[in-house]
């Protein structure tokens, strides 16, 4: 159950900022564009994306057939194994995603549309109990009840989306057509005027974001279990085919890949953080690149000759690493049980690599678990040296093992690069960001009690388990925490003072925190409304989100919810 907000609005997507003050770093918040428009390095990217899926993919297949036709039976099945599963596993997800988009849209959509009809003197809209409310308006505006009654070329069409959206998963394509479906949505984006170019570009962003995360799964189900097969056979084997080699660095580029991906579109959909730039990006592949590539060349070493044991390890660093994720109290999904779900996901991913899941101390969680990866690679290279056979001379074990320790320098290099020269919040300097605004993610949050002003409250309602007093508008936070100016505080630099006209779409839901995705991209509750209302309304409305920032809001909150 959710409560009114009359707070200001948080979402800068369609604020026009004033002139930046000299005295404000040009790569702070108050700074960037006033809105984001799609580009042709962002259709080239999507491309290349689609790409790396098909050889991915495709090397994985012409591996598993080359096996069959050596009558290597047993790798056959194994490579077969790492390529169906996953893939499975991401169309039912997609499948499933899409029949929760697409069913009864239109309904909700009249109903929204009621809202919108009705509200036109207020001009704002709350996704709290929005389809009761239109539902009961729509007789009041004149808008029919259902959208069944649009006749029978409509049905015809809902049946033909429905078979079609079918056979594109059971032919595994659902990535490919949500790909090709981004493109299109991009494109409108830059060729509509300003009120349809929004909501184009709200549909791309919605489906960018399902797209990288079923990509991620996908390769963290798929790839680098493919890769670590694959290198632990060469080594078993003691030969290199060029399929191998082809597969191993297809899976190799699809995991870094779609990691820097991740990471651009996460920031891409956030409105308070600065996007992250393509040159970042490619910095980010070469970082991920070399320190998977080590990871999973000292795992095919170890596996190579310690198998039952390799399975032992493997478990045991996943079930450390998940235990560490839920520990820190991730805030990602929208209920207990799928926070634990995601948080046992994540836990995959930390057998290979580091992955942000939280704000606050990154920095110190990061170096910790990269000394435990650096001396992990290290015990199980140097077990491997230690009871390799005889079939492998003293020389090229040293040249495999220089190769593992020369990938993971290379690795940290660019890691380096990336936080040193560009990072998306400024450069390092020492222990801190040059931008001194953008500090909170990398220092700990300072004590309630020090820092918040007497009428700010510094504890969460009872009756909102899943905020966390971090999401609170502390004075001195970033903007799009604060919903309303607190009574005495004092800003060091002039504030971007948001535009209050117009209609606004009020979410009854704390805001996250990057690196969390926003409510309207997890909740497609959320995202459907917001679409309808958007396309709906003469003006292209606001997203504000529900705040905790002043005494009166919370005492709003504990007599309404």
């Amino acid at each position: 159950m959710a409560a009114k907000s009359d707070g200001a609005p948080v979402s800068l997507r369609n604020e026009s900022p004033p002139e930046c003050p000299s005295s404000l770093d040009q790569r702070s918040p108050q700074c960037r564009p006033a809105e984001k428009r799609y580009s042709l390095l962002d259709c080239c990217w999507t491309l290349c994306a689609l790409l790396v899926f098909f050889s991915d993919g495709a090397s994985d297949l012409w591996l598993a057939a080359d096996y069959y036709l050596r009558e290597n039976y047993w790798w056959f099945a194994l490579t077969l194994v790492f390529v169906i599963v996953p893939s499975v596993v991401v169309q039912v997800l997609s499948f499933r995603w899409f029949a929760y988009d697409y069913a009864e849209t239109t309904e909700s959509g009249t109903a929204a549309a009621a809202v919108v009809a009705a509200s036109g003197a207020e001009n704002n809209f709350s996704t709290k109990d929005s389809d009761q409310r239109g539902a009961g308006r729509a007789a009041a505006v004149g808008v029919p009840p259902t959208a069944g009654t649009g006749g029978g070329a409509r049905g015809c069409c809902r049946v033909f989306m429905w078979i079609f959206q079918a056979i594109i998963h059971i032919f595994q394509l659902a990535q490919v057509w949500r790909y090709v479906h981004a493109l299109y949505l991009g494109v409108q984006s830059r060729w509509r005027g300003d009120h349809e170019r929004h909501h184009f570009y709200w549909s791309m962003m919605f489906q960018s974001a399902d797209i990288s995360m079923l990509r991620l799964l996908e390769s963290f189900l798929k790839s680098a279990p493919q890769l670590v097969l694959q290198l632990s056979i060469m080594v078993q084997a003691r030969q290199l085919l060029p399929l191998q080699g082809l597969s191993a660095s297809a899976s190799l580029i699809s995991l870094s890949w779609m990691i820097a991906s991740y990471q651009k579109v996460l920031r891409d959909s956030r409105d308070d953080k600065l996007p992250m730039t393509y040159k970042a990006v490619i910095v980010q592949i070469l970082w991920h690149l070399f320190t998977i590539g080590a990871r999973t060349m000292a795992f095919a070493l170890f596996a190579s000759v310690f198998q039952l044991y390799f399975g032992i390890f493997i478990v045991a660093h996943w079930c450390i690493m998940t235990f560490w994720i839920i520990q820190g109290e991730t805030d990602f999904c929208m209920s207990k049980w799928e926070e634990i779900i995601y948080n046992m996901m994540v836990g995959i991913v930390y057998i290979f690599c580091w992955f942000s899941v939280r704000e606050g101390r990154t920095r110190c969680r990061m170096l910790v678990y990269s000394l435990t990866v650096f001396v992990e690679n290290v015990a199980l290279t140097t077990l491997w040296y230690l009871h390799r056979g005889q079939q492998t001379s003293d020389f090229h074990a040293v040249a495999l093992a220089c190769v593992v320790a020369s990938s993971y320098a290379l690795g940290t290099f660019f890691m380096c690069v990336y936080y040193c020269l560009l990072h998306p919040d400024g450069p390092v300097s020492g222990w801190g960001y040059v931008v001194e605004k953008e500090r909170l993610d990398d220092e700990p949050l300072a004590s309630p009690a020090s820092t918040l002003p007497p009428d700010v409250v510094g504890s969460p309602p009872r009756t909102l388990p899943r905020t966390k007093d971090r999401e609170q508008g502390f004075g001195g936070e970033a903007d799009v925490f604060q919903v309303r100016a607190t009574r005495g505080a004092q800003t060091s630099a002039p504030r971007l003072t948001p535009r209050t006209e117009g209609p606004v779409i009020r979410i009854d839901l704390p805001r996250k925190r990057y690196p969390a995705w926003d409510a309207h991209f997890i909740d497609r509750r959320l995202r459907k409304t917001i679409l309808v209302l958007e396309s709906a309304a003469p003006v292209t409305p606001r997203i504000q989100y529900r705040c905790l920032g002043t005494a009166k809001e919370v005492m709003e909150y504990e007599t309404t919810v």
